[in-house]
């Protein structure tokens, strides 16, 4: 639960809301903007976005339930400030009518590192035989010299003084005459970490970083009938950062295109060409190479001719069905004839034309 907007008040996420209005003046008088000191302006920028939140009941509840994910996130919900905050913010700047809106910033601490998604190209014969792949692979891991302080020694991180060690910082932007809106963003001194670390205590591993590239050998195993576009999952696999669970490596499966052979969820279908006489008179000879290497023998129906796009279906020829990988769809078998060429013709022809004047003279 987050509570950093209480604690910019001074107050328990327990106070009241009589209790937030008098720290709210309180801070805000404390805070006054003035030239002599220019921190006091973003101070009280960030005092005025705090109680236009705890001030609402309803938005209160929500920043109680949800932090400023609440307000920050898909479908967050913003607001005007109450008009006790911006009588009192035109009191300071000179009049006005002054609303906060609140958009962006970082919200609460990750749970988990991020996720590395990587393409990865199979074939058609991957899928239907399954294979098992290592590579070797480069990620961040916590630095064992420091185990992930970035400090050298007995040397400690200092709070960042931008952000107070809070990570973000409230900026002001003015959208129209007399109009501003506060956006909760990343410190830009510290990169959201809450603290600094001098030149000279940084640790000389990792420079600071934290972290470390380590080089790993990782193993997928592609199973029978994956369906294109699967993603494989190594949990844990990702990128290291202190306090913070690593992401997965995800492996996300690209078919390329084959020869002869298309999929269709468990089925496959391939294109065969037969010459004009197999039609007439039929066939029974190897048609395809399957993605196993074995050859496909087809017979035609006896005393049948075959008809252009006429299909042949071969039962559980097709795909290996996934985590069932004995059970497999069909093979589908369109038959497309050749039809005979001049060359063709023309040697016909000169073998009908003599016949044919031998039998003109008897």
């Amino acid at each position: 639960v987050e509570t950093e907007l209480y604690e910019l008040l001074g107050v328990p996420s327990s106070a009241s809301e009589t209790d937030i209005k008098k720290a709210y003046r309180k801070k805000a008088k404390e805070h006054h903007p003035n030239p002599n000191d220019p921190g006091a302006a973003q101070k009280f920028q960030e005092m005025a976005a705090a109680y236009e939140i705890l001030n609402d009941p309803n938005t209160r509840e929500v920043y109680d339930r949800e932090g400023m994910n609440g307000f920050t996130g898909p479908g967050g919900r913003g607001g005007g400030m109450p008009a006790d905050a911006a009588d009192m913010f035109a009191q300071f700047f000179g009049g006005g009518t002054t609303f906060f809106d609140f958009a962006g910033g970082p919200g609460p601490r990750k749970r988990k590192g991020e996720d590395t998604e990587i393409p990865y190209d199979v074939t058609l014969e991957d899928l239907y035989n399954g294979k098992s792949v290592k590579m070797n692979m480069e990620k961040e891991i916590i630095c064992g010299s420091c185990s992930g302080s970035g400090t050298r020694g007995s040397a400690k991180a200092k709070e960042c003084s931008h952000c107070e060690g809070k990570g973000w910082a409230f900026t002001q932007t003015q959208i129209a005459p007399s109009t501003y809106g506060t956006m909760r963003t990343k410190c830009s001194e510290c990169n959201g970490s809450g603290s600094k670390i001098r030149e000279k205590d940084r640790c000389k591993k990792c420079k600071g970083e934290k972290t470390v590239k380590e080089k790993t050998r990782q193993e997928i195993f592609i199973e029978k009938g994956m369906p294109d576009g699967y993603r494989i999952i190594l949990a844990g696999a990702g990128d290291q950062e202190p306090d913070v669970p690593p992401g997965d490596v995800i492996f996300r499966l690209k078919t390329a295109p084959h020869a002869s052979l298309e999929r269709s969820g468990s089925d496959l279908l391939a294109t065969v060409k037969i010459t004009l006489s197999e039609a007439l008179l039929g066939f029974s000879r190897i048609l395809i190479t399957h993605l196993d290497g074995r050859g496909i023998s087809v017979s035609s129906p006896p005393g049948k001719i075959v008809t252009p796009a006429q299909t042949i279906k071969l039962r559980a020829e097709g795909m290996p069905t996934f985590k069932n990988p004995d059970q497999k769809g069909d093979l589908y078998i369109v038959l497309e004839i050749e039809m005979p060429d001049a060359q063709w013709l023309q040697g016909v022809d000169q073998q009908v034309s003599p016949r044919a004047s031998a039998m003109i003279d008897m």
